[in-house]
C-alpha cells in the first residue's frame, strides 16, 4: 500500500500543480518547474516517435540487406523494412524496455534519498529517464543503462540536494558514464543496430576518418541524416525532430535562444573557417545533421539547472561549446560522438563564466560613482 502512494504521489506531482500560493505574495510568472517539464516532454515526442520508428528501421533494414546478401535464409516475422507498422513494432521492443529500466532504477533512488531526507518526491524524474533512453544506443545492455541512471541521477542530482539544486544534466552525466565506463557500447565506432554480428562505422565516424563522399556510397543523403533514417543513438538522428522541438521550447520561453544561438554560430563560423582552409572539411551543413549536435544544442545545453544564467554568459559559453564540438570533432576523430562531454564542460563552466560576468558589471556600476 505505502509503494502505490509512493507511485501516485509521482505521478500526481508530474501532471498537476498541487500547490497554491496564498497571501501577500508577488508572482513572477505562472510557469512552474512541473510544467516546465510537461511542456519539454511534448517538445521531446517528435524524437521519441522518430527514435522507436529509426531503431526498428535500422533493424529491419539491415536484416533485408542479409538476406538479400545471402547471409540469412528467411526474415524473422514483422521485419519487413519497408512496413511502418513493423518498424514501429520492433522499435518499441528495443525502446520500451531501455525507458523502463531507467525509470525504474531511478525511482529507486528517489524514493531512497527522499526518505532519507524526510522530503517528498519531486517532479521530472520521468523527462530524465527520456533523455537517458534517447542519448542511448537501441542496442546498449539494459544493465548498462540502469548503471548510468544510477550514476547520472545520483552523482548528478541526488547528493547536491535533489531537483534544482544540481549543476550537471544527470542524462548527460549517465551518458558520460557510458562513454567512460563503456565505451565500446556508445562509440562511434560501431553502428548501433540491433541486429547481431553486424558491425560498422557510424555515419559521423565515417564523414570524420573518409569525407563525406564515403557517405553516399553507403546511401546516405544529407536529406536522410536531416531526416533521421540513418544510424545513431536512438534521440539524435533526426534533426528535424529536433527543429519541431525547438519550435516549441522557444515559443513558450522554455529555451534560450541566445544559447541555441550561439551555439550555431560557433559551429558554423568554425567550421565555415576550416573550409576555406581545406576543401576536404565537413561543411557546416553536414556538421549541423550528424552526431548529437542537434539533439545536445536544442534539449541538453538549455537545461536551466546546468546552463548560465546572465545574458552574456550565455552567449559566451554557447560560442564556446559550439567551437570546441568542431575543434574535437576535426582535430580527434577518435571521439566523434564527443557532444555530451562539451557540454558537460560547458555546465561546468557556466556558474565561473556568470561570475565574471556579474563581477564585471559590479564593477562598471561602481566605476561610474568614483
Amino acid at each position: 500500500m505505502k509503494l502505490f502512494d509512493i507511485l501516485f504521489q509521482a505521478v500526481r506531482a508530474s501532471l498537476y500543480s498541487a500547490e497554491v500560493a496564498t497571501g501577500s505574495v508577488h508572482v513572477r510568472d505562472r510557469i512552474n518547474h512541473r510544467r516546465v517539464m510537461n511542456i519539454t516532454l511534448l517538445a521531446l515526442l517528435p524524437c521519441i516517435v522518430m527514435a522507436v520508428w529509426n531503431s526498428g528501421y535500422q533493424a529491419n533494414l539491415t536484416l533485408n540487406q542479409m538476406l538479400a546478401a545471402g547471409q540469412i535464409d528467411a526474415l524473422p516475422k514483422l521485419s519487413d523494412s519497408t512496413h511502418f507498422c513493423n518498424n514501429l513494432f520492433q522499435g518499441f521492443k528495443l525502446f520500451v524496455p531501455m525507458l523502463v529500466v531507467s525509470l525504474v532504477s531511478q525511482a529507486i533512488w528517489i524514493v531512497v534519498f527522499a526518505a532519507m531526507r524526510k522530503k517528498s518526491i519531486g517532479t521530472g524524474f520521468f523527462v530524465t529517464s527520456v533523455l537517458i533512453t534517447l542519448l542511448m544506443p537501441s542496442t546498449a545492455p539494459l544493465w548498462q543503462v540502469a548503471l548510468a541512471t544510477t550514476f547520472g541521477v545520483v552523482i548528478g542530482r541526488e547528493i547536491f540536494g535533489g531537483l534544482g539544486m544540481n549543476f550537471l544534466n544527470p542524462a548527460l552525466l549517465a551518458w558520460a558514464f557510458m562513454s567512460l565506463a563503456y565505451s565500446g557500447s556508445v562509440s562511434g565506432d560501431a553502428v548501433w543496430t540491433a541486429v547481431d554480428g553486424y558491425t560498422g562505422a557510424t555515419p559521423l565516424a565515417m564523414a570524420l576518418s573518409d569525407g563525406v563522399s564515403s557517405l553516399s556510397a553507403q546511401g546516405i543523403s544529407w536529406q536522410s541524416a536531416f531526416l533521421g533514417t540513418i544510424p545513431g543513438t536512438m534521440g539524435e538522428t533526426s534533426a528535424l525532430a529536433c527543429l519541431f522541438g525547438a519550435v516549441l521550447l522557444l515559443i513558450t520561453g522554455i529555451a534560450s535562444w541566445r544559447i541555441i544561438a550561439s551555439i550555431l554560430i560557433g559551429v558554423v563560423g568554425f567550421s565555415s573557417v576550416l573550409c576555406m582552409f581545406s576543401p576536404d572539411a565537413m561543411s557546416p551543413a553536414w556538421h549541423l545533421v550528424l552526431g548529437g549536435l542537434a539533439f545536445g544544442t536544442v534539449f541538453l545545453a538549455t537545461d536551466h539547472s546546468a546552463a548560465a544564467m546572465t545574458v552574456k554568459g550565455q552567449w559566451i559559453c554557447g560560442l564556446l561549446i559550439g567551437f570546441l564540438i568542431i575543434a574535437v570533432r576535426v582535430y580527434n576523430p577518435t571521439m566523434p560522438e564527443s557532444v555530451g562531454i562539451i557540454l558537460l564542460f560547458g555546465s561546468v563552466l557556466a556558474p565561473f563564466i556568470d561570475r565574471l560576468v556579474v563581477n564585471a558589471h559590479i564593477k562598471k556600476r561602481k566605476s561610474r560613482h568614483v
